[in-house]
């Protein structure tokens, strides 16, 4: 399958600075369609939404606009596709709406693999509903989570289960369809957080079984926001905090304030982008995500592939990345050196691989690395071979080898 590299990275303005990005796990950079739409958007006349004045049409297109946009990446109906400040400040809303339902002796089952912002929202709700929380582990030498790992945590009694479907520390992708099922034989919702994985699989959110879905547009991509999807039928038996005048419909009952429409408008642009990344132009934009998401992963795969053998010719790297299936991020120590001092080295020759423990903090604990966590190399649609020739020669010459 054909990727054009070239005429992607030509799109994107902000690689023109000479940067080698590895820091996608923490936001991608912007292509210029999704930056002129923002423009148009801010451009345009803009006002609350209705249908009388060109100012209120064009908000109410830009966002249903948006909902078909991101529908369609997640496969989900646009109608139960939610908007927020964050996929964070989502599941902070979701997860105290949810709790009112909750009492003593109820469960609810978090991971170790997470990420913060899908463990400490369940932790304090539970903790002020007076339910239980139990952990389920994942394996530190192998990286894995399995459904036996959250099958051992259930019971009668468990309300919901929150996984990561991969993890943004060290790419592991547990087997979430599967989770799912015994989630729901459980009798349990299941939260799953897909900001890591949005950015380098294709999603179906029916096929992964998810009650819940979130992520955030900036990592593929996209601006800065969130997005939660969920069945508009399962979103209508839930009564969530808001302003007495504002809409009880689904999905705006939700969404508190006024929405960001140019960022919407950006978001769509960016479902656009990636769809226009398929070899085939024809079909619907459903199928030419299809195709699109095909030649990043096989992309990306080549690119991890490169990388690891170039790790593996380096003693001192430690490369804590090892699950069976896991996206192109990997998570990096070296012995007898700081990993903060390996980015600062690295950003010196113009190369961008932070370090740290990226808000998963009970990973970086599992692993052994406290909270400092590692040197985090992630891969994104618009790295090049020539961006993993520079962070190896820089990893080498960090470790004394050249």
């Amino acid at each position: 399958m054909t990727y054009d590299l070239t005429a992607l990275r030509a799109q994107v303005p902000a690689l023109a600075a000479g940067t080698a990005h590895f820091d996608g796990p923490g936001g991608t950079q912007t292509p210029l369609p999704v930056i002129e739409a923002i423009s148009a958007a801010l451009s345009h006349p803009l006002s609350i939404r209705g249908g009388l004045l060109p100012g209120e049409r064009n908000a109410e297109d830009i966002v249903a606009g948006a909902r078909r946009a991101v529908a369609d990446l997640l496969g989900a109906d646009p109608a139960g596709i939610v908007f927020g400040r964050s996929a964070t400040q989502l599941t902070y809303d979701f997860s105290r709406t949810l709790a009112r339902d909750w009492s003593p002796g109820d469960e609810v089952v978090v991971t170790r693999l997470d990420h913060d912002a899908n463990i400490r929202p369940w932790v304090q709700a539970a903790e002020r509903s007076g339910a239980t929380v139990r952990w389920a582990d994942f394996d530190p030498v192998t990286g894995e989570l399995t459904v036996d790992d959250i099958r051992a945590v259930l019971c009668e009694r468990t309300r919901l289960v929150a996984v990561t479907a991969a993890s943004n520390l060290i790419g592991t992708i547990p087997p979430v369809a599967e989770i799912a099922r015994v989630v729901h034989e459980a009798g349990a919702l299941f939260y799953v957080d897909g900001v890591h994985h949005t950015a380098h699989a294709r999603v179906d959110v029916g096929a992964l079984g998810a009650d819940f879905f979130v992520c955030s547009p900036y990592k593929f991509l996209g601006p800065h926001h969130g997005v939660l999807a969920a069945r508009p039928e399962l979103l209508e038996t839930l009564r969530p905090d808001k302003l007495l005048p504002s809409t009880d419909e689904v999905p705006e009952r939700f969404e508190l304030g006024t929405l960001p429409y140019e960022f919407l408008a950006g978001t769509r642009a960016a479902v656009d982008f990636l769809a226009g990344l398929a070899v085939r132009r024809d079909g619907s934009r459903r199928e030419r995500l299809d195709t699109a998401f095909e030649a990043i992963g096989e992309h990306e795969d080549m690119l991890r592939d490169r990388l690891e053998k170039g790790l593996a010719a380096l003693e001192e790297v430690t490369v804590h990345s090892r699950a069976a299936r896991r996206t192109p991020t990997l998570l990096l120590t070296f012995e007898g050196h700081d990993t903060m001092d390996a980015h600062r080295f690295l950003a010196g020759r113009g190369v961008h691989a932070p370090s740290g423990s990226f808000y998963a903090l009970e990973a970086s604990r599992r692993l052994g690395l406290g909270d400092t966590g590692g040197l985090r190399v992630g891969l994104a649609p618009y790295t090049a071979p020539e961006d993993v020739e520079r962070l190896l020669e820089g990893l080498a010459a960090f470790l004394g080898r050249k």
